[in-house]
């Protein structure tokens, strides 16, 4: 499949038409760490877009550049962003259906057993 693999889908990189518009009316206005591409269009500067390096996950655009797409703040974030500050984390893409995912003690992918039930919970039985 190899350079036709975008060619109908969209889940992994631009599709046909998202990569024309990009081509002839885009322009690009930065990169962000994971190697996403943020673009404006040139006619309308609101018009605004991202080009995944990778699977389309909008959980994968860190919180500045998911403001300037949202139109929250005008300029690209490196330019109006406060520098960030050592106690603040990498932001970390939506984990669901990985084997990172979050499975909470009695979930069925975890170990399946739930914690045993405080004093004040009586099981109902049927007479």
């Amino acid at each position: 499949m190899g350079m036709f693999a975008n060619l109908f889908t969209w889940w992994n990189g631009a599709s046909l038409g998202t990569t024309i518009v990009t081509r002839f009316r885009g322009e690009q206005v930065g990169r962000d760490d994971a190697g996403n591409i943020y673009y404006r269009h040139r006619d309308n500067e609101d018009r605004r877009w991202v080009i995944y390096n990778g699977s389309n996950d909008s959980s994968r655009v860190p919180p500045a550049w998911n403001a300037w797409l949202r139109g929250t703040i005008d300029d690209v974030p490196e330019k109006v962003m406060p520098p960030r500050r050592p106690f603040q984390k990498d932001p970390r893409p939506n984990l669901t259906g990985t084997p990172d995912a979050y499975r909470p003690r009695g979930s069925l992918l975890n170990t399946g057993e739930r914690a045993a039930a405080t004093g004040d919970y009586e099981a109902w039985k049927p007479e």
